[in-house]
């Protein structure tokens, strides 16, 4: 007998999520308003120094797409389809092509690769120089992730919780992992961590697994959170936000769970600390920074865990992962505000208006530069000036 449409759970999930005032599912949440912003004293400016239009989507529950980059070239796609590499410094265009798809997963740079996933379940990779497509294949469900690459295997992880390991020259299926998807999950899921000895993934049961590049087989696992609760949204653990290797310590964080650290060899864990976020994880100045469920941004100490500070400033006014950038930490909201966080204590240093649609990607820094790609498709970079 078939079960319900998979698209179903998740899309009511990602109302519960992206509403952001259905947290405790009362009758009186649906009153909470996000944080209204209090003015403060700036102590550094952000400065446009380029902004471009790559187009955007009208479909916003399509907004998954993210830049990326290596030191000097940023790639960048539109849920059109159309795949462009600009210049770090001045936003050039270099090339840009167009597939022609409805793109919902990417961008994604390895190994001289660029690559994207389609809501059909395609699979793009790129040449990074020119653009000219490599190979494409036909995975299972829907691609939200940005493929990840360690130039033997592209790793794409689909919806539905499965994961594939492509071979990075001809698209070749390698090796395939089923994650076991529970009934209800997030809209969402998260990057794998590639590298020569690992390919590392965190899936919606709360599991984080390690497995050998070539073929597949288990190396470790590791659970950051466990499901509690009697229903099937109190038991949901996803972990949506990409791990995060610093060193030979793995960090990760899930949704209604926990954030911590984890040996990068064995998986053993280090420490871990109550915490709820379907965002990526940051890491500077020795400490980890999270976007909390109820954007909250906080802070812990790297080495033991230790919370060192908690911003509330930004109550739901549903913000990007947070990134690292100089000396400050920076988060976007759906209104288009960007907003810098001191790294030492956690307090406002600077603030500007990206765009009134909204940022919902997550940033990039390269160099002086934050790369901001907006939900109505302009990709800005900015850096900072003192006052």
């Amino acid at each position: 007998m078939m079960g319900p449409p998979t698209w179903l759970p998740m899309l009511l999930t990602a109302t519960l999520v992206s509403g952001c005032s259905w947290f405790g599912g009362d009758d009186d949440d649906s009153e909470i308003q996000p944080a209204e912003l209090e003015s403060f004293a700036e102590e550094v400016r952000l400065r446009r120094v380029w902004s471009k239009s790559i187009g955007g989507s009208d479909q916003k529950f399509w907004r998954s797409l993210r830049p990326s980059a290596s030191d000097e070239v940023i790639y960048v796609a539109n849920h059109q389809g159309q795949i462009s590499a600009l210049t770090v410094a001045d936003g050039k265009q270099l090339w840009r092509v167009d597939l022609e798809v409805g793109v919902s997963g990417g961008v994604g740079y390895g190994a001289d690769l660029v690559m994207v996933g389609t809501i059909e379940g395609e699979v793009y990779a790129l040449d990074a120089d020119d653009g000219g497509v490599v190979w494409s294949t036909q995975l299972s469900s829907e691609i939200l992730t940005s493929p990840q690459s360690n130039g033997e295997v592209v790793v794409v992880q689909t919806i539905d919780d499965k994961i594939y390991a492509l071979d990075a020259e001809s698209g070749e299926e390698r090796w395939q992992h089923d994650g076991d998807a529970p009934i209800l999950s997030v809209r969402g899921t998260s990057s794998a961590l590639v590298t020569s000895s690992m390919v590392l993934a965190g899936f919606d049961s709360g599991k984080l697994i390690a497995f050998n590049p070539e073929n597949g087989s288990l190396i470790w696992e590791a659970r950051v959170a466990l499901p509690k609760g009697r229903t099937e949204l109190e038991r949901m653990v996803d972990i949506d936000g990409d791990p995060l290797l610093v060193g030979d310590v793995i960090y990760a964080v899930s949704y209604q769970g926990r954030v911590g650290a984890i040996t990068r060899g064995t998986g053993r864990n280090l420490w871990f600390q109550d915490s709820s976020s379907h965002r990526s994880p940051a890491h500077g100045q020795d400490q980890i920074y999270v976007t909390e469920a109820d954007d909250h941004v906080r802070a812990f100490q790297a080495g033991s865990g230790r919370s060192v500070w908690d911003n509330e400033g930004l109550f739901l006014r549903r913000l990007t992962a947070p990134t690292v950038f100089g000396q400050t930490i920076a988060v976007a909201d759906a209104e288009g505000y960007l907003h810098l966080l001191d790294s030492g204590d956690g307090h406002f240093v600077g603030r500007t208006k990206v765009d009134g649609s909204g940022v919902g990607a997550t940033m990039l820094s390269r160099s002086d530069r934050l790369i901001v790609q907006a939900n109505d498709g302009s990709l800005t970079a900015y850096r900072i000036e003192a006052r």
